[in-house]
């Protein structure tokens, strides 16, 4: 049966699985004792395992990213898994290493975030659902603090945290815009005063970017010990390890740190760990899967969420900064639906071949082009073909692409799987291997946060400057003052425009980028820096895909796709 007549999930459905465990064998040359399964179809690699690699010569680093995302569908986890099923296809040993799905999208927006048709990693439900239980160690963890911080007031409060200058989120896998604010009883019983505190989702905690920058469990120790709580009356401010803290978080953390291993429907190994988002977040899978995937093969496929203004500039001036790595390509996934949309049609009518729609839309895919080229990293840009693409409207992207020495290529994995990647996946082995990358940050570390900020603004978004009112100035200023001002930004905006206007599409230019607050993430080590009306608990969408996900007569899982 044709995958084009199935759902997601039946088409995951339909190919049986090898056990994990022979997988990592066959492709990776792991041993049992390498592993710690969740049954016959997922494990996790055992400290032992990754220590014993260390040391091991690095593989080649490729960047999967795509333009701005639409209601039409761009494809990056989808292309990912289809061009590490390419790349062994033809001979290469390849490994994707990819973030955990959160429940928030997959009951919210998504539906699912393990690929789609036949590029999918696998089991698809459990991957989707609760996995192998790392973020909810992530948001435990997360809430254990909020719990000892409350209780070390309710119990004299030693170290003198002013209650009104406590700055430690709760988390929850959720998107619940009902919780983005609270009120609450705290302090004893008898003396208890109302106090206002927050949630995030947990893909947007410090924790979780804790986690995924974390090179090892001493490390993760360590950073989660820097992480501030609040501060004290004077100003001064309270660090987990004041506190002693960082010790069982540590404890909640340990067998979540360890990397999850699956399979594609290829049969071809996957790593999936860690899922902070992009918009608000810093969108990379974990350092400890990278690192670990390109001592295991040649070619490591990761991807960074949402647009390559959000995900590939946090991947490149974040992660690759912290983490000493060196990324030798990079594709830029785009669909000609979502061009058109960005080009201004209208979401119902995207089936019709309409060439100037895609020419309008343009724009959106050359700046992300450009952009990918300030950072030193070759790029090729992989069209995620659609059954109603037209021909000709290929060949204006192929134009386009051309006067910039960029080749394009349509690539049908979704239907086809890794035989759908093949011409680009020959293509990224030669860019990678061709040595042309010269990774650089776009900023340097002695910059201010505020000429980071504005930096970003300009050259990544298009905008004419950043604004901020006199307070958050001063939080500029006042981190500076704390010897903060060394690290790199991470900037939360809609993922749906260069501008913080989530409707203004295409490659706006001139618009202004508005900080609305400043946040220390002092144990991820990165300044969030929150523009326009992003919320780090995001709410439901008026038909939320939960309303359609429910357990068929058989019992089993239906609905997510």
């Amino acid at each position: 049966m044709s995958g084009k007549f199935l759902s997601d999930i039946e088409i995951a459905r339909s190919v049986p699985l090898k056990p994990i465990a022979e997988v990592a064998q066959t492709r990776l040359g792991l041993k049992a004792e390498d592993l710690v399964l969740f049954g016959s179809d997922k494990a996790k690699l055992s400290f032992e395992c990754l220590e014993r690699l260390r040391g091991r010569p690095d593989g080649r680093l490729i960047l999967v990213t795509s333009t701005s995302p639409t209601p039409a569908g761009e494809g990056k986890t989808t292309t990912s898994i289809g061009l590490g099923d390419g790349l062994n296809r033809i001979g290469k040993r390849a490994l994707v290493a990819l973030r955990e799905p959160s429940l928030g999208p997959c009951f919210g927006m998504k539906g699912g975030a393990t690929g789609g048709g036949r590029s999918q990693v696998a089991p698809m439900e459990d991957i989707n659902l609760h996995f192998t239980g790392d973020l909810h160690a992530i948001a435990a963890a997360n809430n254990l603090l909020a719990a000892l911080v409350d209780n070390h007031i309710h119990w004299g409060n030693e170290l003198g945290l002013d209650p009104a200058r406590i700055t430690w989120r709760r988390a929850l896998d959720i998107n619940d815009r009902g919780l983005r604010s609270i009120i609450y009883p705290r302090g004893a019983a008898d003396d208890a005063r109302p106090e206002e505190a927050h949630f995030d989702i947990t893909a947007a905690s410090e924790v979780m970017a804790v986690f995924c920058l974390a090179s090892d469990l001493a490390d993760l120790e360590t950073r989660l010990g820097e992480m501030i709580i609040g501060y004290r009356s004077g100003g001064a401010p309270v660090r987990v390890s004041e506190l002693g803290a960082e010790k069982p978080m540590a404890v909640l953390l340990r067998d979540a740190l360890r990397p999850n291993i699956v399979q594609t429907l290829e049969h071809n190994p996957a790593l999936i760990h860690g899922g902070p988002f992009a918009n608000i977040a810093h969108g990379c899978s974990s350092v400890i899967a990278t690192h670990t995937a390109l001592r295991l093969a040649d070619y490591v496929i990761t991807e960074a969420g949402f647009g390559a203004d959000l995900g590939a500039e946090k991947f490149f001036d974040i992660k690759c900064r912290k983490a000493g790595l060196h990324p030798a390509a990079a594709v830029l996934v785009t669909t000609l639906r979502g061009l058109k949309m960005q080009g201004g049609r209208d979401r119902k009518d995207l089936d019709r071949p309409d060439c100037a729609a895609v020419e309008a839309g343009l724009p959106n895919l050359l700046r992300h082009v450009d952009n990918l080229g300030k950072f030193g990293v070759p790029v090729v840009v992989a069209i995620n073909s659609h059954a109603a693409d037209a021909t000709e409207e290929v060949e204006i992207v192929r134009a386009a692409c051309a006067v910039r020495g960029v080749r394009i290529f349509a690539c049908d994995h979704w239907a086809r799987g890794g035989a759908g990647t093949e011409e680009l996946a020959r293509a990224v082995a030669d860019l990678a291997d061709g040595g042309t990358a010269d990774f650089r940050c776009l900023y340097p570390d002695e910059a201010t946060l505020w000429h980071k900020t504005e930096t970003v603004a300009r050259q990544i978004y298009g905008a004419e400057g950043i604004s901020a009112e006199d307070s958050v100035r001063a939080q500029f200023d006042r981190l500076e003052a704390m010897g903060f001002g060394h690290l790199p930004v991470c900037i939360a905006k809609t993922q749906y425009s260069f501008s913080t206007d989530p409707k203004r599409l295409g490659a706006p230019n001139g618009h202004t980028i508005h900080v609305r607050e400043l946040r220390l993430s002092a144990g991820a080590g990165l300044v969030v820096a929150v523009c326009g009306g992003i919320l780090t608990m995001p709410g439901l969408p008026r038909r939320p895909a939960a309303d359609n996900i429910h357990l068929d007569t058989g019992g089993r899982i239906a609905g997510l796709s």
